[in-house]
């Protein structure tokens, strides 16, 4: 990798602070929640256009959210002058060519998760947002949510202490009808399974809250539905500042909940139980070490303003990054490094050893984790 790809920077947006951001979303898939958190931000947005190869679903959503046009070919989006920025809400296998294709048309551009299924498509990506001046925005809407921005708020206050241990359980169901969609639970087209499509999110929260990891040891089966890509999987980490982590995923699970428990030297964090981005909102319990620490925490949580959540909350941020020219609330090295560690986790489920991160060029999923 090359670092400097993935520097921390600022750069002007082309637009101007106070004027509306034009926004056009590709796919009505998870693209109406895209929809919903864009109509939320008034001030900030304005939604231009809707673009989908299915002309009837793209009118539908055109009249349900009041947008002047409809567009079902994004060569013809990307010609557009009245379009600032582009959210890409199609499928995994497309998400690099659509984003290149956005960045080569001087376009601003969003994409859900998985950016990609490797770390040469995520550099090639780095040096196309860096050669066009524009910006790339990876979908990390986990990340807002009440609960983990009270987290986040108090290690930058220096409460938490030392991390010792993160543990986190995603258990969802997905039953044979979630992949009646063509390109779910194939390998070419979805890029993974549970840990790609659906895991992604805690594994971007683990290294948010505990850092990059150093080494990974995982196992992946298929033990739910018969299809292409793991449905199960457990991971167990070292993180480079040596706390350890265990990842447990299933989409088996008739109770569906998620759960991240973080411990500190100063206080224990543990989130709610329910299953996807709901998870990161209140209510979340936070047990101070001793007295002190509590009383410390008392104050530092005090002081704390919870921002927007969810999508709305991460477009909330973009749009005022956008404006001001300040670093994006999610960047693209954000996105690499779950990507490695993805990279590290396929890796190593295939060949029954611990992997250790970075992962370097020289290594053989470096250019795909794809069997």
């Amino acid at each position: 990798m090359t670092t400097d790809l993935y520097a921390p920077s600022t750069r002007a947006s082309g637009i101007e602070k106070g004027s509306r951001i034009r926004v056009a979303v590709v796919g009505g898939g998870i693209g109406r929640s895209h929809l919903n958190a864009y109509r939320a931000l008034p001030d900030l947005f304005e939604i231009a256009a809707i673009c989908d190869i299915d002309r009837a679903r793209a009118t539908s959503l055109a009249e349900a959210f009041c947008v002047p046009q409809v567009i079902t070919s994004l060569d013809e989006l990307c010609g557009s002058d009245g379009v600032d920025v582009i959210d890409i809400c199609t499928p995994p296998d497309l998400h690099v060519a659509h984003i290149l294709q956005v960045l080569a048309a001087g376009k601003h551009a969003v994409c859900e998760k998985p950016l990609s299924a490797s770390l040469a498509d995520m550099d090639r990506l780095a040096e196309a947002e860096q050669r066009s001046g524009r910006r790339v925005m990876p979908i990390f809407n986990y990340r807002f949510g009440a609960g983990m921005q009270k987290l986040c708020h108090l290690m930058e206050q220096g409460i938490a202490g030392r991390p010792y241990l993160g543990t986190i359980e995603v258990a969802w169901r997905r039953r044979a009808a979630y992949y009646d969609v063509p390109w779910r639970g194939r390998w070419r087209t979805e890029l993974g399974g549970c840990m790609t499509g659906h895991a992604i999110h805690f594994l971007d929260l683990l290294m948010m809250v505990l850092g990059p990891a150093r080494s990974v040891f995982a196992r992946t089966a298929i033990l739910v539905n018969p299809i292409e890509t793991e449905d199960c999987g457990s991971v167990s980490l070292q993180m480079a500042n040596g706390a350890l982590a265990s990842v447990s995923v299933t989409l088996g699970s008739s109770a569906e909940i998620s759960r991240q428990r973080y411990c500190f030297a100063n206080l224990v964090a543990e989130s709610n139980l329910a299953p996807y981005d709901k998870n990161t909102g209140e209510p979340w319990q936070f047990v101070a070490d001793t007295p002190e620490a509590a009383a410390q925490m008392d104050v530092a949580l005090a002081s704390f303003e919870a921002g927007p959540e969810g999508f709305e909350g991460q477009f909330a941020r973009f749009g005022k990054a956008l404006t001001t020219g300040a670093e994006l609330p999610v960047t693209l090295a954000d996105a690499r490094r779950t990507i490695e560690l993805l990279t590290a986790i396929y890796a190593s489920a295939r060949t029954n050893a611990a992997i250790d991160l970075p992962v370097g060029q020289d290594h053989p999923l470096y250019d795909s984790w794809l069997p």
